[in-house]
């Protein structure tokens, strides 16, 4: 299973809330209600998670 739990964490550090994930980059809101119910999203998503946050994969999800 893939935890989304470093995300938050990431985002906290960065000073990046979930409103700005929504309005400023763009991240859809049923993208960050499968974030935070740790679904399923596309590879493609989390290369621009960790564009907009500065930071590595590891740092947005680990393997549980």
């Amino acid at each position: 299973m893939i935890k989304y739990d470093r995300l938050w964490i990431t985002m906290k550090k960065k000073g990046i809330t979930q409103y700005d994930l929504y309005t400023k980059y763009h991240i859809s809101r049923s993208l960050l209600d499968r974030l935070r119910h740790n679904k399923n999203i596309q590879v493609g998503t989390i290369d621009k998670l960790c564009d907009i946050l500065d930071c590595n994969v590891e740092d947005v999800m680990e393997h549980y």
